[in-house]
């Protein structure tokens, strides 16, 4: 057995039996996404200190691999041609929510001083379609892995709110009397997870979980342009800084401004250290957005799309347990104060943009 499989071996183990175990409760009981289960089954063993350190490799792994592996999947979901057939106002609904929470956020991040990485992971995470997008954008903003607690705290925030807003906003539905239309796009719209969508969709009546489904996917397909678009700007911020600093003062400045790139490269010839550049596209995001046009052309029979549903999910929920152990309560609760008000200001905005924007096109 090669040397690397046989140090990620225990790891590999054990994320594969959190993930059966949260897949098998998940199966008893609908109600409760195997995606939640797992992250809370990590955040419980890492603070239980019941994380052997053989198995802290394998974990590690599986919480970035596996869970890009998963995002790639998750593209086979998305139908284009699906999300088109919302029309104009679910067009509005989706991209008006989408934009509107992820500036709204970028900002209320800055109001509240919540350090800018955080801030944008947070942003994207609520405004798209929470952990995968959240592990998207880190790969751009933190292409060395060196801030892989903020990517676990913001997942962890993606959780806790997207879990109180499928239980509150069915409930709202219903007493605003939105119609089942009305309320799936309100759900879809503002509800953070895909799995939390479904959960919440399903709360209301088989028609409202048909079009939230719809509509959460059409957010989803935001993903790409939107990391490719944070990446561009990264990118040309980090050419920006060294050019105007030279060397490694343009270092210096890129690694202050926090909003260039936290990683540093060195330069062998002449011994100077410069900003690492952020990829413009993470190639399992290029994947991902590959994965949507394979399925958009209607080539793939309906066998191959439910494995690769069940795969994704697999996938996903390894990956939840391996996050999930990144997230350290204490130190959540001593210095996350202010991200936590950044997610619970950010679902509320998310709700409240697609509420109206869906109320006043109805």
């Amino acid at each position: 057995m090669p040397a690397a499989l046989t140090r990620l071996l225990p790891g590999l183990l054990m994320t594969a039996a959190a993930a059966a175990a949260s897949l098998a409760l998940s199966a008893a009981v609908p109600a409760v996404s195997a995606l939640i289960v797992a992250i809370v089954l990590g955040v419980a063993v890492r603070n239980l200190r019941a994380l052997p350190a053989a198995a802290q490799p394998g974990v590690a792994w599986s919480a970035k691999k596996v869970l890009r592996t998963g995002v790639v999947l998750l593209g086979l979901q998305l139908s284009v041609p699906a999300v088109l057939g919302l029309g104009g106002h679910g067009l509005l609904v989706i991209v008006g929510t989408v934009a509107a929470t992820f500036a709204g956020t970028l900002l209320l991040g800055r109001l509240l001083r919540v350090p800018p990485v955080m801030t944008l992971l947070v942003a994207t995470g609520f405004s798209i379609c929470g952990a995968a997008a959240v592990a998207a954008m880190s790969a751009v903003v933190d292409p060395e892995g060196e801030r892989e607690e903020d990517t676990a705290t913001a997942i962890a925030l993606v959780t806790l709110y997207g879990t109180l807003a499928l239980v509150v906003l069915p409930v709202a539905a219903g007493l605003l009397g939105l119609t089942d239309h009305e309320a799936g796009l309100w759900i879809g719209a503002s509800v953070h997870e895909v799995a939390q969508v479904v959960a919440a969709g399903g709360a209301v009546s088989a028609a409202a979980l048909a079009v939230a489904t719809v509509t959460k996917l059409g957010r989803v397909v935001l993903l790409a342009p939107l990391v490719a678009g944070v990446g561009v700007v990264r990118r040309r911020r980090a050419v920006v800084a060294v050019g105007a600093a030279g060397g490694s003062a343009g270092a210096d400045v890129a690694v202050r401004d926090g909003a260039v790139g936290d990683g540093a490269a060195t330069d062998g010839a002449a011994g100077r250290s410069r900003p690492t550049r952020p990829p413009v596209l993470p190639l399992f995001v290029a994947g991902f957005l590959v994965a949507v046009l394979v399925r958009s052309t209607g080539w793939l029979p309906d066998p191959v799309l439910d494995v690769a549903k069940v795969t994704t999910t697999a996938l996903l929920t390894a990956a939840m347990f391996g996050l999930g152990t990144g997230v350290d309560l204490r130190v959540l609760v001593r210095t996350g104060g202010r991200a936590a008000a950044l997610g619970a200001v950010s679902t509320l905005l998310a709700a409240a943009v697609a509420g109206a924007l869906v109320v006043v096109g109805g």
